[in-house]
């Protein structure tokens, strides 16, 4: 995605937009992510979780959670002059991912956040964007009064493979969550680069 402008002395200037997915398992803090960096006032499609949806929303460790994305979060933030990011929430849960594939389409990468008290559930996350080659950065939500594990230890737990990067993020922290889309795009252009190189090699 790209577009021409005038600048204030009419000179023409580039400015670019890329698409990042923010994605990981239910209610690890996707939604809280994208609204706290984001520019404009997010989009947001959550709605209340019910009784009928408690046998397949695993609760356990966010049991203050009373609302779930149920197709997708949308904010715009830009990191320079020329650079914006349109970031794209995934829904958490098994029975809405057949809206990634339309979600991941023409995404320069991805952010994975994990919570340390439930790891597993970003497997399914981490396995989608590797089998489908795109490039990701694991972001680890650190919430209030739970131990904080390293960006190492994350990384074997999750058997990421290697050069993945693995940071420690505060969702609701707008700077700490800038920090972990600027990490994605500079990972993401390494990634891309290689990928060319290797295709005309």
């Amino acid at each position: 995605m790209g577009s021409e402008h005038s600048d204030a002395t009419g000179a023409e200037t580039s400015a670019m937009a890329l698409k990042i997915l923010v994605a990981g398992g239910f209610g690890v803090g996707k939604t809280t992510l994208v609204g706290a960096v984001s520019e404009i006032r997010p989009l947001r499609t959550e709605e209340l979780l019910s009784e009928a949806g408690q046998s397949v929303d695993d609760t356990e460790g966010v049991d203050r959670k009373t609302t779930t994305t149920v197709a997708m979060d949308f904010g715009r933030i830009t990191i320079r002059s020329g650079l914006s990011l349109y970031l794209f929430g995934t829904p958490g849960q098994d029975r809405f991912w057949f809206l990634w594939d339309e979600l991941s389409q023409g995404a320069l990468g991805a952010v994975v956040l994990a919570d340390t008290r439930r790891l597993e559930d970003c497997f399914p996350a981490v396995d989608y964007f590797e089998h489908r080659r795109i490039p990701f950065v694991v972001a680890v939500n650190c919430f209030t009064s739970v131990r904080t594990y390293g960006a190492l230890e994350v990384s074997r737990a999750l058997d990421l493979d290697r050069g993945t990067p693995v940071v420690l993020c505060d969702a609701r922290d707008r700077d700490s969550g800038k920090e972990v889309l600027i990490r994605l795009v500079e990972y993401a252009g390494r990634f891309h680069t290689a990928r060319l190189l290797d295709s005309v090699g």
